[in-house]
């Protein structure tokens, strides 16, 4: 019987092959499969569970010590050329599966009562099982050339379900501006995985790493170009794990379904540009210059998006600029050589965000019953408060993920961010600083969430507040309560107060708050059972060399500092002794509109390359009405008065044709008299 490893396969096909059923029936079958709703969505559900459970089985496996299985075959050839495909698995892609499958399975339960009476629910259902089959693909490729094409179809995903909701504007202009910028990136990711196919003659992970080093040590490649080709491939994880100057299409996909945000924007696409790090090591690492400008990106892309995030009063915003920061964290780690950190706050930070997100959902869900269904009002927290009363399991799962991300132990963040914090201090102390001041400002900023969501008076009967968010993002008051997504119920009662979700939302949450606060004990320093799984060799050298007396001081200041900014959210938020308006926002305007501007990139990006962009094409208009179009009227021309003209001397007598071939001929005589 073949083991799981051998059946790996299987994982990213089960979830495609319910996707194309599913999509081929609404194609051919549309009215018929729209209406078995519920069975289309188990069946999926169903698919996606399979693949999860033959993924713990490959874990599990891993865990007992197998090695690496990989499964080739030959895809293409041309001479001595062979182009390979197949499967490769081992410790890394075995947490990546379970991790993603897990994910997958309950925003899938949880989206069964989000988008419970949207007309689009088979659609989107076949969309999230579309999306988790090519994730999973990615993850098993076993060369960035496999890599490239799931790659490819994650984008493609990620696209149809950012703009899920195509009729608002919103979804449909985020769709396209993560289209676009992802776009970017992934032309550097192809033009270095050429380049270091011609440099090596390989696509394979640990190939191209040696055959790079030997031909810089030969002098076949020089070292600059080298580097060149490894960031050439690094813009590809850039764009995808929205890191600096990439970043700016995360926050806006926000105007997708919630239950998209929880999958794709905390726990795993965005985690692919993070996974393809950590397999490019072997390639990366020789290179000094490229680890570092990996890990001062992660640097600049944490401290912004904390910065960011400080300002938000958009839930999901705030929650979106706080994954921007945590996978500028994951970044850090990677290009401090430490790819076992990465990934573990990788996971950890997938089980507490993908949790607060879907708790934003449920959130968000309450509130539409209350304030209607525009977004502008159903997610701006100056209109939630006090919701701890109503939504007791949703605020209890919430606090949670704010204690799990704040970095307070023993819950999960705790030990990861710790981590990361730990060999960036030993590797680059400046940026080790940033990373730490950041720690600070992220517990600020999630309880400030948390203040501003759960505790206090409700606020959702505000009227003057409601119509001043409505002015200010330009729309009018019979715009109020229309049902711009997930809901039919036309013209329904509004609720007096929100109410606790179905045990469909309900569930995933419990559910997440496990991992979230308990997996973190899986890697502790003294005793790392992620990093044995991983790379048992350095988990062993941490082991060896673990102090408690470096240990103590950097995690008492990394916690000290989160209490810290804990600390003052409470002060200002939940006991209102501190007016952060009048004290930094006042005083400080400057800063303040720097950070509620986003650091004006939008603003950059929109004069640079969309003004400019338009301004190229009016130009390029201008010369190909002018120039191109004048030298075609003017041949036209000039065809027209020489035919016009000549057509006199067609008189049909032949003393006329002989006088002008001897009137010729003497011109002749006369031409070459003169040369000579």
């Amino acid at each position: 019987m073949p083991s799981a490893a051998e059946l790996a396969w299987l994982i990213p096909v089960l979830p495609l092959a319910g996707a194309c059923l599913t999509g081929l029936g609404l194609i051919s079958f549309n009215r018929t499969v729209n209406r078995l709703r519920k069975p289309v969505a188990w069946l999926l559900i169903s698919c996606v569970g399979a693949a999860a459970v033959l993924s713990y089985a490959v874990l599990a496996q891993q865990l007992a010590g197998a090695g690496p299985t990989e499964v080739l075959f030959n895809w293409a050839s041309a001479g001595t050329f062979n182009l390979q495909m197949g499967f490769r698995v081992d410790a890394l892609g075995a947490v990546m599966l379970s991790l993603v499958t897990t994910i997958a399975v309950l925003v899938m339960v949880y989206s069964d009562g989000y988008m419970a009476h949207d007309k689009g629910y088979v659609r989107f259902f076949t969309y999230l099982a579309l999306f988790s089959s090519s994730m999973l693909g990615l993850v098993i490729s076993p060369n960035l050339l496999e890599i490239y094409v799931f790659w490819e179809l994650v984008g493609m995903c990620s696209y149809l379900l950012v703009g899920f909701w195509y009729d608002r504007d919103g979804a449909a202009n985020a769709a396209q501006k993560a289209f676009v910028v992802n776009r970017v990136g992934d032309f550097g990711l192809l033009l270095g995985i050429l380049g270091l196919f011609w440099a090596t003659g390989s696509f394979g992970f640990e190939e191209i790493g040696s055959r790079l080093q030997e031909a810089v040590a030969g002098g076949s490649l020089s070292n600059a170009a080298a580097i060149l080709l490894c960031l050439l491939v690094f813009m590809g994880p850039m764009a995808k794990s929205a890191q600096f100057p990439l970043h700016v299409w995360l926050p806006d996909a926000m105007e997708g379904p919630t239950p998209i945000s929880a999958l794709i924007h905390a726990a795993t696409m965005v985690a692919a540009g993070v996974f393809l790090v950590a397999r490019l090591q072997p390639v990366y690492e020789p290179f000094p210059a490229v680890q570092a400008t990996i890990a001062v990106i992660g640097t600049i892309t944490l401290f912004l998006g904390a910065s960011i995030a400080l300002t938000q009063m958009d839930l999901k915003k705030g929650l979106a600029y706080s994954t921007v920061s945590q996978l500028g964290y994951m970044m850090l780690a990677m290009g401090c050589g430490a790819p076992v950190a990465g990934m573990f706050h990788l996971v950890t930070h997938a089980f507490f965000k993908a949790m607060l997100f879907l708790g934003s959902g449920s959130v968000i869900h309450a509130m539409e019953e209350v304030v209607g269904h525009e977004p502008v009002l159903a997610q701006d927290m100056r209109l939630m408060g006090g919701l701890r009363k109503f939504m007791p399991i949703t605020s209890t799962t919430f606090f949670i993920g704010c204690i799990a991300i704040s970095g307070i132990p023993p819950l999960a963040g705790f030990w990861s961010k710790d981590e990361i914090l730990g060999v960036a201090f030993g590797q680059f102390p400046i940026l080790w600083v940033a990373g730490f001041v950041t720690a600070g400002m992220t517990a600020f900023y999630m309880f400030r969430l948390y203040f501003l969501t759960f505790e206090g008076e409700f606020r959702g009967g505000d009227k003057a507040m409601a119509a001043q968010l409505m002015a200010a993002a330009g729309k009018t008051a019979e715009d109020h309560g229309d049902d711009h997504g997930h809901s039919e119920d036309r013209g329904h009662s509004q609720a007096k107060h929100p109410h606790e979700s179905g045990w469909q939302m309900a569930m995933p949450l419990a559910v997440l708050a496990v991992p979230s606060a308990l997996i973190g004990l899986l890697g502790t320093p003294w005793n790392s059972r992620f990093g044995n799984l991983l790379d048992p060799q350095e988990a062993a050298e941490v082991a060896e060399h673990f102090s408690w007396g470096e240990f103590l001081p950097l995690a008492g200041a990394s916690v000290g500092i989160s209490v810290a900014g804990i600390s003052v959210a409470v002060l200002a938020y939940a006991l209102h002794k501190l007016d952060l308006g009048t004290a930094v926002a006042a005083r400080f305007p400057a800063v303040n509109a720097f950070l509620a501007n986003k650091w004006y990139l939008d603003a950059i990006n929109d004069k640079l390359f969309v003004q400019g962009s338009r301004k190229l094409a009016r130009q390029v208009l201008e010369v190909d009405s002018k120039v191109v179009d004048g030298v075609v009227n003017l041949t036209g021309l000039v065809t027209l008065g020489s035919g016009e003209g000549l057509k006199y001397f067609e008189t049909g007598r032949a003393q006329f044709y002989a006088l002008i071939v001897f009137g010729g001929v003497i011109a002749l005589v006369v031409l070459f008299g003169s040369l000579g």
